[in-house]
């Protein structure tokens, strides 16, 4: 009120929310996402079923970026959780359930701080603080060797696919995604490794069992030829692709043509035919036997490019495209009139699988791409191994790259957990109590595993902690057997830049989250009831 009269700040339909019920809003948000992913943890975890109200699809997995995709999810906060997720899967392709638990362990404990009466300023410091000694401690704690030593990236493989549907494959499904990549590794001027993630295809198909997965020098499209009459198989391929379809352009303004004759009828269809003709000749001109198309291509053209021997592919997808051009060495262009030689592609060897609907391109002109072909009995299934393979081929890709690795088994997190605490012992103030906090959030790892695996979380805890403070910072929890092993021997590696990623993610978005005070929501009519 001023003078008596009312001050309107905020529109009608914008609703606001402040001070500690903000804070409490954002911490319950966290918690809940992070509580949806928990239980799918480590190689006992459990998997989630998502059904879509609009078609009744099936996804059933236990990969944290697919049922954090899938949810929908209204509360900001959370929104802001599922992105960070994402964006760890986009940036090292694993360690999307890790990132998002440890989001939801550090609001639990900013919760009980901000209860004490503990600044969210100073909260998020210590948070931050928390952050650059466990990079210290990663760095202190990594293990180096040669990017393709061939042995260490099977464990990472089989590290990433243990409590996957594809774990009963693991020994055939690590040596293929290892030889995929060690395939397609290019060596550095300095003696690292770059991998392309483009160079590696994934597909699938529904029949057989999974044990006929197969790894495919060279590349695999999902179409196959446009008539049955051009050649099945075709040696020294020289391969011409367009982006347009083949096909009568229609005019861009609207236009009409009276045919009053059947002369005029004839001459105007063989006029059609003669432009159908000539688009296949310009083809055939340029010296490719092999036809890969982006839209679609026409009946005629077909028939002409069919009496040629060529072979043409329809409707194959962007990015299939683009990655075939990379392949084979050629050139995407829009009209067959732009076709020259030294546009075209180059494979040893094209031919259509038997009994499945894919073409084999195999020889190719940069013989950096290969293929795993996934089988399975249902596309579920076969949609949750490639899921499975597509984050072993990434962590194998960030391993060989980097050459860091990290045991696994909740054995860097332990070792995290007390390194942390000391350091916090140092600090002045209140800062400490947050440190403290940041290193007890990685507790919530071994107790996650100890929980999903059914056995007693403070046990497993008390007997890691034991074991790291004798110096024993190998150790962790088997999951299967519930005792504390050396997980070095045991051959449970992850990449260290999957969590290094998973921790500076966490842990800035939580520092980012508790320091809302207010937030300021706007709805839209339907939301209103209007």
């Amino acid at each position: 009120m001023l003078a008596g009269q009312p001050v309107v700040i905020l529109r009608d339909n914008v609703e606001r929310i402040g001070g500690n019920e903000a804070q409490k809003s954002n911490i319950m948000a966290a918690k809940a996402i992070a509580e949806a992913v928990r239980t799918t943890l480590g190689p006992r975890g459990m998997d989630k079923m998502m059904v879509s109200q609009s078609g009744g699809d099936v996804v059933i997995t236990n990969d944290g970026a697919t049922i954090l995709h899938e949810m929908a999810v209204e509360h900001p906060a959370a929104k802001l959780v599922i992105e960070v997720a994402e964006t760890q899967d986009n940036e090292v392709g694993d360690g999307t359930t890790t990132a998002t638990i440890f989001i939801g362990g550090l609001m639990e404990q900013a919760e009980a701080l901000l209860n004490r009466k503990v600044h969210p300023t100073i909260i998020a410091n210590g948070y931050r603080l928390g952050m650059q000694k466990a990079l210290e401690i990663i760095d202190a704690q990594v293990i180096k060797t040669d990017g393709k030593d061939r042995e260490m990236l099977i464990k990472v493989a089989g590290t990433a696919v243990t409590g996957k549907s594809i774990e009963d494959v693991k020994e055939t499904i690590t040596g293929i995604v290892v030889d995929a990549v060690l395939a397609v590794a290019q060596e550095n001027e300095d003696g690292t490794y770059r991998v392309d993630e483009d160079d590696v295809q994934i597909k699938t198909m529904v029949g057989d069992s999974m044990e006929d997965a197969e790894l495919l020098r060279g590349f695999l499209l999902d179409k196959t030829r446009v008539q049955h009459s051009m050649p099945k198989r075709l040696e020294g391929a020289k391969i011409a692709m367009l982006s347009q379809p083949l096909e009568v352009t229609k005019t861009q303004v609207k236009s009409k043509i009276k045919i009053t004759s059947a002369e005029q009828m004839e001459a105007f269809s063989e006029q059609e035919n003669e432009t159908l003709r000539s688009i296949a000749a310009a083809v055939v001109a340029s010296g490719a036997n092999t036809l890969f198309c982006g839209k679609g291509i026409s009946d005629a053209v077909q028939f002409y490019l069919a009496k040629e021997n060529v072979i043409a592919i329809q409707d194959v997808p962007d990015s299939d495209m683009k990655k075939l051009a990379r392949a084979v060495g050629a050139t995407i262009v829009n009209k067959p009139e732009e076709l020259t030689e030294d546009m075209l592609g180059e494979a040893g060897l094209i031919e259509e699988m038997k009994d499945i609907t894919i073409t084999r391109i195999t020889e190719c002109k940069n013989p950096q791409t290969v293929s795993i072909l996934l089988k399975g009995t249902s596309q579920v299934f076969v949609d949750e191994l490639e899921r499975g393979v597509y984050d072993a081929v990434r962590v194998v890709m960030d391993a060989m790259e980097d050459g860091e690795f990290l045991v696994g088994g909740a054995a860097i997190d332990t070792e995290l957990m007390m390194k942390i605490a000391e350091f916090a012992a140092t600090q002045e103030g209140r800062t400490q109590l947050a440190i403290e906090a940041f290193a007890r959030m990685f507790e919530i790892i071994p107790a996650t595993l100890a929980e999903n695996s059914g056995f007693d979380q403070i046990d497993k805890i008390v007997a890691l902690k034991t074991a790291h403070a004798k110096g024993e910072n190998h150790t962790g929890l088997d999951v299967f057997s519930g005792e504390i092993v050396d997980m070095y021997a045991e051959g449970v590696i992850e990449p260290a830049r999957v969590k290094r990623q998973a921790i500076m993610s966490a842990t800035e978005t939580a520092a980012l989250i508790i320091r809302v005070d207010d937030m300021m929501i706007s709805k839209n009519a339907s939301q209103m009831g209007m």
